[in-house]
C-alpha cells in the first residue's frame, strides 16, 4: 500500500488517501495539481484528497498514526 499525505505551510503531515500502487498515486497527484509551487508543493483541485493542503508527500510505509481506514482508497477524478 502507498500512503499520500498532505500538509499546510510546513505543518504536520496528515494522511489524505491510500493507493494500491505508486504509479496510481503519482497519476492522481498530477491530476489534482492545478498549479505547481515547487517540488511536492502546489494548489490542488477542490474536491481532491489534497484540497486545502499546499504540500504533499508519499510513502510505502505509514509516516503518522493516522488510520488508513479513515481515508479514501484509490480515489479517482470521477469520484468528484
Amino acid at each position: 500500500m502507498h500512503y499520500l499525505y498532505g500538509s499546510k505551510q510546513g505543518g504536520a503531515l496528515q494522511l489524505v488517501a491510500t493507493f494500491s500502487g505508486e504509479q496510481q498515486l503519482l497519476a492522481y497527484v498530477r491530476w489534482a495539481t492545478l498549479v505547481e509551487l515547487g517540488p511536492q508543493r502546489g494548489k490542488f483541485e477542490q474536491g481532491s484528497a489534497l484540497a486545502s493542503k499546499d504540500a504533499w508527500e508519499s510513502s510505502d510505509e505509514p509516516l503518522t498514526e493516522d488510520d488508513p481506514e479513515g481515508v479514501v482508497h484509490n480515489p479517482t477524478p470521477s469520484m468528484l
